[in-house]
């Protein structure tokens, strides 16, 4: 479990850090004064090392203070607000080590002034609280943090799982779900179940569900397509394989407990991508379709099917390999829900590994631009009758207003397999610079539309008579708008002086 800011290293740093402060000392002086290097003193203040009895008397002694106050856990009322910010699950949780640098780096970046940082992280933290901002969404913003770090491709991953793929003699694609489940129960020991899940109306959306005890179950939902039990099954050997202990014990998330379950799920997940779309054959494949010089849908439906994939594992994994295989590393992945019988769209799942910050989380009150193709295959949602199996594909050159980037925008739609009355859209995006307009031959095709897109309607600049999908008036623009005309009238008083002409 992270470490609790109530451990007496970090409270001990931040109570010596406040008096020297507050008696103006320098670190020279206060070593000498309680007999100590410099260089101890300040691990201790960094909230790094904890001192002997003895030497904690001398530091009593060095600022004329009780022995009892100065160990006590009790911090003064100025230092309250940095305690108790670091005691919020966002920064217990937050996987420091993972960024190359360890919770007590923050610690003694913040103990420079920890009045000032206890202001500025409980800020913070009422900034989340605003916008209801979860844990979870917190750790899942950090995970995404980590792959845009790594170009979203973990070569130790591909590895494994090429490995894995050898061993088996998995040779097809693709990959028999059979074989994957012969192993789990074979190999593993496992029991697994694709009936009793389904049964449970309170547990019929959820994916698959592991036990540990009596021994290793998987209930694995047997309304799930064949190519998603595929995935499902991958993935549980994937934390086999990897040695992941820590994980939930549901997908979808019903709790998320720690970082580490986090991070396991998505190497796991990684893992099975990399095994049912292996990446030699895959990046081949890629490079055929991106060479040709005009746009199809069917070949790209074409290329999932041969896969035996849903369209977000799919665009998932091209995710991994695009950047590090074919230079590709311009790219974003969306991925938008709605139901029928509403307007609301929601995004879901982002990961974006280009400099443009394209469609990401919004207010509550806003609505998605419906000009993006992932979100006008979905506007309105597909009726009940269509096919889960054979997704709906378009391409777009989208012109990004906000930003004045273009990007092509590769996107789908089906229902969802265990949401009757619900869609999904997957968009795999490039920006349209050098190198993806020497790689995509068809990204100039005329049979792709060109059109301006925004993030939300209520942002805007299209007028009425040009976006005739505008779902809701552009009333955050109109109000930055008259803020920008007031700013510019006061400038122009206060330039004429006295306020005549």
């Amino acid at each position: 479990m992270p470490e609790a800011i109530d451990n007496p290293r970090l409270i001990l740093g931040l109570k010596l850090r406040a008096l020297r402060a507050e008696r103006g000392l320098t670190l020279q002086e206060t070593a000498a004064r309680a007999g100590l290097s410099i260089s101890y003193l300040s691990e201790i203040e960094k909230g790094r090392k904890y001192p002997k009895p003895e030497r904690l008397l001398g530091l009593a002694e060095a600022f004329g203070i009780p022995f009892d106050d100065l160990v006590s856990l009790q911090v003064d009322t100025e230092l309250g607000p940095l305690k108790r910010a670091l005691s919020s699950p966002f920064l217990r949780e937050f996987p420091f080590r993972l960024f190359g640098f360890d919770r007590e780096d923050l610690f003694a970046l913040m103990n420079a002034d920890p009045v000032r940082a206890g202001a500025f992280l409980k800020t913070f933290l009422e900034i989340a609280r605003s916008y209801d901002l979860s844990v979870e969404q917190f750790l899942l913003a950090a995970l995404r943090a980590y792959q845009e770090m790594h170009h979203n491709h973990f070569a130790e991953l591909e590895e494994a799982a090429a490995a894995f793929r050898e061993e088996a003699g998995l040779d097809e694609i693709p990959v028999d779900p059979a074989a994957l489940r012969s192993r789990l129960e074979e190999r593993h020991g496992y029991r697994v179940d694709v009936e009793a899940l389904a049964r449970e109306p309170a547990l019929a959306s959820l994916r698959s569900v592991f036990r540990q005890e009596p021994g290793p179950t998987l209930f694995v939902n047997g309304q799930l397509l064949p190519s998603q039990q595929a995935f499902v099954l991958a993935r549980e050997i994937g934390y086999r394989r990897l040695d992941l202990e820590s994980r939930a014990i549901t997908s979808s998330w019903i709790q998320v407990e720690s970082f580490d379950q986090v991070l396991n799920h998505f190497r796991a997940s990684y893992f099975a991508g990399a095994v049912l779309l292996p990446r030699d054959p895959l990046v081949g494949d890629l490079a055929a379709f991106l060479a040709t010089d005009r746009w199809s849908p069917a070949a790209l439906v074409d290329l999932m099917e041969r896969y035996d994939s849903t369209p977000e594992t799919f665009f998932t994994r091209l995710t991994q390999l695009l950047p590090e295989e074919l230079g590709l590393e311009e790219i974003f992945f969306l991925r938008f829900t709605a139901r029928r019988g509403s307007d609301r769209l929601h995004l879901t799942k982002v990961l974006n590994l280009s400099q443009v910050p394209v469609p990401h989380g919004v207010g509550p009150a806003e609505h998605y631009c419906r000009r993006w193709p992932g979100t006008a295959l979905l506007h309105p949602p597909l009726e009940g009758g269509a096919s889960p199996s054979r997704p709906t594909v378009q391409a777009q050159r989208s012109f990004f207003l906000d930003q004045e980037e273009e990007f092509l925008v590769l996107a789908t739609v089906r229902p969802l397999a265990l949401q009757p009355d619900g869609s999904s859209s997957v968009s795999l995006g490039f920006r349209l610079d050098r190198r993806a307009r020497r790689r995509i031959r068809f990204w100039d095709d005329p049979a792709i539309p060109r059109l301006d897109v925004g993030l939300t309607c209520e942002r805007c600049p299209l007028p009425p008579e040009v976006c005739a999908e505008r779902v809701a008036a552009p009333r955050i623009r109109a109000q930055a708008e008259r803020q920008r005309e007031m700013l510019a009238a006061l400038s122009d008083f206060l330039r004429r002086g006295n306020g005549s002409g």
